[in-house]
């Protein structure tokens, strides 16, 4: 039996008081720019909404491919490669290092960027690096359920959490059979 999930709220994109001064925020468009943005007419602070960036891997241990069954909301009790919002202050690279870390507690070493996905919907870009596992020793923390290894025919199709990981997946095992891999980029919003 699962343990019950943590409710999920999402960050609000839109602020209500200036982060400076305290102030109420108005939106409109700040002079020289061109889109509205959320503004401190009391101090002038223009409290600038960029995209957040999602971190992660596609780690592989002789062959199999790591997956983490998912102990949170959005998508709890489904299947995804280990990824996770960037921390400020670290790299690509170190975010997925760490978050592959903390979901599976699989130790890996760092191949290439293989996939860039922006997902506009949800103000998102999604970057997986290929990874080798260290070993096979897994230790997944709080956010997953699980952790282990798949084989390309166990791969539980109907049951992963988002989009850019069964994109990714699919995109690393055709890059597996012809022997070449990424990297690949592509929106969600267009074909792929």
């Amino acid at each position: 039996m699962s343990a019950k999930p943590i409710t999920y709220f999402p960050a609000p994109r839109l602020a209500r008081y200036c982060s400076q001064c305290g102030t109420p925020v108005v939106r409109r468009v700040p002079e020289g720019d061109n889109r509205e943005r959320d503004v401190c007419d009391n101090c002038g602070a223009i409290h600038y909404q960029n995209p957040r960036v999602v971190v992660g891997t596609v780690p592989v241990w002789e062959g199999r491919i790591l997956l983490c069954r998912r102990a949170i909301e959005p998508r709890y009790d489904t299947w995804t490669l280990p990824a996770g919002f960037m921390e400020l202050g670290e790299t690509t690279a170190q975010g997925a290092t760490r978050e592959t870390l903390e979901e599976s507690g699989a130790r890996v070493k760092l191949g290439g960027i293989y996939t860039i996905i922006d997902v506009p919907q949800v103000d998102q870009v999604h970057i997986y690096h290929l990874a080798e596992a260290l070993g096979p020793e897994l230790d997944p923390g709080p956010e997953s359920l699980e952790a282990r290894y798949y084989d390309e025919a166990e791969i539980p199709w109907d049951n992963l959490s988002f989009r850019t990981v069964v994109t990714t997946l699919r995109h690393y095992l055709e890059d597996r059979r012809r022997g070449g891999f990424g990297p690949h980029y592509y929106s969600l919003d267009t074909p792929h």
